[in-house]
């Protein structure tokens, strides 16, 4: 089972209002509405999938995490976890 499986209802919820929101992009784009509003709708696109990656990554560090420990491949996870944030943060 996947560490997100109990909120994967909520982050298709999230991914579909993020989905919504590039739509609007797109139309705003279509309809030359002003750079400003563009952007701060860029912005909140950003913030929103962020929020997805955050409650993403939080599940594997509580899950993943606990069970590579229990499995002694401590070393490895906390590896993978360095690798994933630095893909996150750019």
């Amino acid at each position: 089972m996947t560490p997100y499986c109990e909120q994967k209802e909520g982050l298709l919820t999230r991914l579909k209002k993020i989905e919504g929101q590039v739509q609007g992009l797109q139309r705003m784009l279509r309809e030359d509405k002003y750079c400003v509003d563009l952007l701060i709708q860029i912005a909140a696109v950003r913030a929103a999938l962020d929020q997805v990656g955050i409650i993403l990554f939080e599940n594997h560090a509580r899950k993943c995490l606990i069970n590579a420990l229990e499995e002694g491949r401590q070393e490895e996870m906390v590896d993978e976890l360095v690798e994933v944030l630095r893909k996150f943060i750019k």
